[in-house]
């Protein structure tokens, strides 16, 4: 993976939004190869807006994007081609295909996954859509690492699952980081063990960043964190919480 003369990605008064309509407004942001980054903040700050712009799935109001050291407003395709991987709250599955052939068809190789997630190598031969919510993000983030992303922007990989499952794939997500450079921006609802993975973090709130810093000081400012910049936790549609069963 070829070094950048910066941050691998990072955003200058980044506007951003749906229509004309800004979410996010001023965002300075950065990402560096081998660090976890995390984007926290309540719902509707502006998180996945702001994701979805650094991926180049919704354009840029104002400001500017830069990815390897190059400004720009290409789409998700063309970035991916340059080493930018997305994964979205969605979990990217085909449910009627087995878990081997979602990898044949991501063009991963079965030892890859296994090699991240030994989990997998039972399930191979079973329905994506029979695995459990936890089996099926490992699957998705297997299919996204072993096709060697320098820069992963993931969306809220543990929406719905137990905290064990969350904290095994935030542990995969940092291991990843160090062990192949890969920069991470990481938007995530289990805060706490966000903090206990991420490098550096970001909080937003109505759509700008209320405070910033690394992982360690974030952490020993939780309780003013939590009272002033988060609310309470998501609910899904079937009534669980964010840290609901669901591995």
């Amino acid at each position: 993976m070829s070094a950048t003369s910066g941050p691998l990605l990072e955003c200058r008064g980044l506007a951003a939004g749906y229509g004309a309509v800004a979410v996010v407004r001023d965002l300075d942001l950065r990402v560096e190869e081998g660090e976890v980054v995390a984007l926290i903040g309540p719902n509707g700050a502006g998180k996945t807006t702001t994701l979805l712009t650094l991926a180049g799935e919704l354009p840029s109001l104002a400001g500017e994007v830069v990815f390897r050291g190059a400004a720009t407003k290409a789409p998700l395709f063309r970035r991916a081609r340059r080493g930018m991987g997305l994964v979205t709250e969605e979990r990217s599955v085909f449910m009627q295909l087995s878990t081997e052939e979602n990898l044949r068809v991501a063009g991963v190789a079965k030892a890859d996954a296994v090699a991240l997630f030994p989990e997998l190598e039972p399930l191979m031969a079973r329905t994506a859509g029979l695995l459990s919510g936890g089996e099926q993000q490992m699957l998705t983030l297997a299919r996204a690492v072993a096709r060697d992303p320098s820069l992963l922007l993931i969306d809220e990989l543990s929406l719905g699952l137990a905290p064990v499952i969350v904290k095994r794939l935030l542990q995969t997500v940092r291991e990843v980081a160090n062990e192949r450079s890969t920069g991470i921006l990481l938007v995530e609802q289990h805060v706490r063990q966000a903090l206990h993975v991420a490098d550096r973090v970001y909080v937003m709130q109505r759509g700008r960043i209320a405070m910033s810093g690394t992982g360690d000081e974030v952490h020993g400012r939780i309780n003013e964190l939590e009272a002033t910049y988060l609310s309470a936790p998501r609910h899904d549609p079937d009534g669980n919480t964010n840290a609901g069963s669901g591995a």
